[in-house]
């Protein structure tokens, strides 16, 4: 089943409603919410010290009384280890906010405080038809990663799109461009070197933002406000941050990082996991709500991190980025909209899980309208993560783990993402019970070595060539609309590895039901595990596949129907069964425990039929 979506700047409380009475009466995985934030009236917790603070609050005043606030960076300065910092509603234009302590940071009862890290350019001057500009000193120029293919990418994504500045009209975020000559009415450019900011809109009687600060909640490892760090995470909850050059929120490990840096080496090599993630532990997010971030909505390091109910849109190369951590929770939250820049050839991720992260659940999230951006990826030496109960829709690849060892994905809704779920060079991935329509599963492997590679010792940290094996693919419904012509299932091999004796990739896929209606010519099943002369075959028919493939499917079926006949409503994104498709493979009893069922899986798919 398919929520309610609003495309515009989103209404939290009215997204939920609406996804709230859409999953009412369903019994059905996923869960149906609330997705998001929850609007909530927050008591003050009991704490050492509780300091108010307002977006007008007296930065001499002690914070210690809610008839006299204090400024958030006041607050921020005196607090330790216990203390909340409590936020009156409005609009606080500040960044930078540092802190090494274990800080509860919410709103004063059901207020809304909001962090912007923008400010508001009012000093406009005409500079030629249609053109305005404003001198603007804080600023944010960045280059690409190292690693970024220019030769190849620039065509498509042009350099300027990598500075971290952001320009706002009446909240409408403008697209950069190169040169004066190329700005319309929603686009800003920005010279350098003389520090100007041109828009090619007429700004008068117009709220015109430009970024100023390009973090707003940054805990860092090092000394600061005079306190060493507690190695402690902050509890952030019920706020809006938003307009943030680079980031909205860092969490940082043992090392510092800067605009023009790889934030993602820590640890550098295959490391063992007692040896990081401990700088910073037990950070906890709810029901927050994070947007427009030039690059990343959050930077994630440290053990023991939890995200749930929360909102993370309109960001550039991630949304939620984890890295070297362990033993971590999302869920319920919605994000959507990553990559909203367009960057060709950076590798962008709504949710990227990295680095030799283990145990990171994520369960029972929506993962929204990212047609320039993956959704969720495991990506390099990530070890037993869940992935379960969650709704992926509009995305590269709706779910993708890559260079890692061991995750249990079930119970979760792939609707027309390029591929729902794709397991590549990596091992041990299981995938029980879901629902993928028109988009395919795939399994993929290839001779990606650390020798000679373009990420050096990021393939050291995952499985073997020989070793990208044991996967399991079993009760996943597989439907495909008539004009839907790719492949349900795919099991592909580069030929530099397919000729070689690695046995199958997949250790067992059975009892699959794969829809698609009556007289489609498109392949069912892409991809051969017996080495084709070019590592590539089709099977248009489902005894096709098994013949050529006996070991596979013993209990699979072909139904040749129309996805109407299977779903209640797919057109309103309603995705539980009309009537039963018996289940006739064995689900483990701990996969069916992840997302809920009891007794044994009597359903294909991710909705059970009926209660």
């Amino acid at each position: 089943m398919r929520p309610f979506q609003n495309t515009s700047r989103l209404n939290c409380s009215s997204l939920l409603l609406g996804s709230a009475l859409l999953f009412a009466a369903a019994n059905a995985q996923p869960s149906g919410g609330p997705y998001g934030p929850v609007d909530q009236v927050y008591r003050i917790p009991k704490a050492p010290h509780v300091y108010y603070v307002a977006p007008d609050g007296d930065a001499q005043a002690a914070g210690t009384s809610l008839a006299a606030p204090t400024t958030i960076e006041t607050a921020i300065g005196k607090a330790v280890t216990g203390d909340a910092v409590i936020l009156r509603g409005g609009t606080y234009r500040t960044g930078g906010l540092v802190f090494n302590q274990k800080i509860t940071f919410q709103p004063y009862a059901g207020e809304r405080p909001v962090l912007k890290g923008t400010e508001i350019a009012a000093n406009w001057e005409p500079a030629g038809a249609g053109v305005w500009k404003t001198t603007w000193t804080k600023l944010f120029p960045a280059s690409p990663l190292p690693w970024w293919n220019r030769a190849q990418n620039e065509a498509s994504t042009p350099i300027h799109r990598f500075n971290n500045d952001m320009v706002f009209i009446d909240g409408e975020f403008l697209k950069s461009a190169g040169s004066v000559a190329e700005l319309d009415a929603h686009s800003y450019y920005i010279d350098y070197q003389n520090h100007e900011v041109y828009i090619g809109a007429d700004p008068a009687n117009r709220l015109v933002e430009i970024t100023a600060h390009d973090g707003a909640l940054i805990r860092t490892t090092l000394p600061v406000n005079g306190k060493v760090s507690d190695r402690k995470g902050p509890v952030i909850r019920g706020l809006t941050i938003t307009q943030y050059a680079r980031r909205c929120i860092e969490i940082e490990g043992k090392k510092q990082f800067g605009p023009d840096d790889e934030p993602t080496n820590e640890p550098v090599g295959p490391s063992d996991p007692s040896t990081f993630g401990k700088e910073v532990t037990g950070t906890t997010l709810e029901n927050d709500t994070i947007s427009y971030c030039s690059r990343v909505g959050g930077w994630f390091r440290g053990d023991h991190l939890t995200i749930r109910n929360s909102l993370v849109s309109d960001t550039s190369t991630e949304g939620i980025y984890v890295i070297g951590s362990s033993d971590v929770l999302l869920e319920r939250n919605i994000v959507r909209r990553n990559n909203i820049e367009q960057l060709a050839g950076y590798y962008p991720g709504a949710v990227k899980i990295f680095n030799q992260s283990y145990r990171v659940t994520i369960r029972d999230n929506l993962i929204l309208d990212n047609p320039n951006s993956n959704g969720v990826w495991y990506d390099v030496g990530d070890r037993d993560g869940v992935f379960v109960n969650n709704y992926v829709e509009g995305a590269l690849v709706g779910f993708f783990f890559e260079i890692s060892k061991g995750v249990t994905v079930a119970g979760n809704v792939f609707v027309r993402n390029g591929r729902g779920s794709w397991i590549l060079n990596s091992s041990g991935a299981r995938l029980y019970n879901n629902t993928y329509v028109d988009n395919p599963a795939a399994f993929s492997r290839n001779e990606r070595v650390p020798t000679g590679d373009l990420f050096d010792w990021h393939s050291a940290t995952g499985p073997g060539i020989d070793q990208r094996v044991g996967h399991v693919f079993v009760n996943n419904l597989l439907v495909a609309d008539q004009s839907y012509l790719n492949p349900l299932l795919m099991l592909e091999q580069t030929p530099a590895v397919c000729p070689k004796p690695y046995g199958p990739q997949a250790e067992k896929i059975d009892g699959n039901v794969y829809v698609r209606p009556a007289g489609s010519k498109a392949p069912l099943v892409a991809g051969d595990e017996k080495s084709a002369p070019d590592c590539k075959a089709g099977y248009g028919t489902f005894a096709d596949f098994r013949k050529a493939e006996p070991k596979y499917e013993a209990h699979g079926r072909h139904l040749d129907r129309t996805v109407r006949s299977v779903f209640k409503g797919p057109d309103i994104g309603r995705y539980e069964l009309r009537q039963p498709i018996p289940a006739a493979s064995v689900t483990p009893a701990d996969v069916l425990k992840l997302f809920g069922w009891k007794g044994k899986a009597r359903t294909v798919g991710a909705y059970p039929f009926g209660k």
